[in-house]
């Protein structure tokens, strides 16, 4: 009876581990996969770009700076944004593809 009270300290892991190795490879290194795919599409941004943001605006972009953009909305008109509100690239049909 003493024997089933304790267990291998190994068994009691095991599952936790399991738990772990799934749920990493199904939903953090997905995750990181398409960050870096973002971070690329981001870092390659030029002028005459057209983005849309996460906020939905549509737009070509004017000029690049360190950490925002000057987005082009309408004739004469110009917006400054964050790099990390864009949400992806317009192709050239008008439908936005994810970075």
């Amino acid at each position: 009876m003493e024997g089933a009270a304790g267990g291998n300290p190994l068994s009691m892991l095991l599952p936790f581990v399991l738990i772990f190795a799934v749920f990493y490879f199904i939903v953090i290194m997905p995750a990181k996969k398409q960050q870096k795919k973002k971070d690329a599409m981001i870092a390659a941004l030029k002028k005459g770009d057209r983005i849309v943001t996460s906020g939905g605006i549509h737009g070509t972009v004017a000029t690049v700076e360190d950490q925002s953009l000057l987005l082009k909305v309408a004739e004469n008109t110009k917006i400054r944004i964050s790099k990390s509100a864009v949400a992806g690239l317009v192709g050239s049909d008008g439908t936005a593809t994810e970075g």
